[in-house]
C-alpha cells in the first residue's frame, strides 16, 4: 500500500491526512507529484516511452516523476523518481514551475536537470519505461498529441529555450 500526504491548493500540507494510492481523493485535497525534465548539456531532452502495460502505453514522455510518498518533499521525490526512472544521480535540480490540476487532484512540481551523463548511461525502470530516446526541443514540439503523454510539458520546453 502506497501512502501519500494531502496537500491544499497552496501546497501546505493538510495535517492528519494520509491518502492512499487507488483510493478516492477528497475535495479540496491533492496530492504531489514531481516531475523532471531531463535536458543534456548539448541541449537535447530526454523522452521515454511507457511501458505497454501501462496507463497511455506506448506513448512517449518528456519527463521523469512520479507520486510523493508520505513525509516526501517535492525535491526528495524529485530526485528520488529521477534515479529509480533513469539511472541519473542529480542534485542540480531547479524548480520551473508548478501546476495544479483539479480533475486529477494532483499538484505538479516541476524541475529541470541538465546533465552531461553518457546518454546511452540511462537505466529504465522495470514496468515504468520500455525505451528512451535523446530528441531536439523541436522534434520534441513535433511530437502530437497520439505520441506524447503530456502536453502540458511543452508549455515548459518553450520557456526553456
Amino acid at each position: 500500500m502506497e501512502l501519500w500526504d494531502a496537500y491544499d491548493e497552496k501546497l501546505n500540507k493538510i495535517d492528519g491526512m494520509v491518502l492512499i494510492r487507488g483510493e478516492q481523493i477528497p475535495c479540496n485535497c491533492f496530492h504531489l507529484v514531481s516531475e523532471i525534465i531531463v535536458k543534456h548539456i548539448d541541449g537535447s531532452y530526454l523522452i521515454m516511452q511507457r511501458d505497454k502495460r501501462k496507463h497511455l502505453g506506448g506513448m512517449w514522455e518528456a519527463t521523469a516523476g512520479g507520486s510523493a510518498l508520505q513525509d516526501e518533499n517535492p525535491m526528495s521525490c524529485a530526485c528520488r523518481e529521477l534515479f529509480e526512472e533513469t539511472g541519473i544521480t542529480a542534485d542540480n535540480l531547479v524548480e520551473i514551475g508548478r501546476v495544479l490540476h483539479r480533475k486529477h487532484k494532483t499538484y505538479y512540481v516541476e524541475y529541470l536537470c541538465i546533465t552531461d551523463v553518457d546518454k546511452d548511461s540511462i537505466v529504465l525502470q522495470e514496468g515504468e519505461t520500455s525505451d528512451y530516446k535523446w530528441i531536439t526541443a523541436n522534434e520534441l514540439r513535433k511530437l502530437s498529441k497520439d505520441e506524447l503523454a503530456t502536453q502540458r510539458i511543452l508549455n515548459f520546453v518553450e520557456e526553456l529555450n
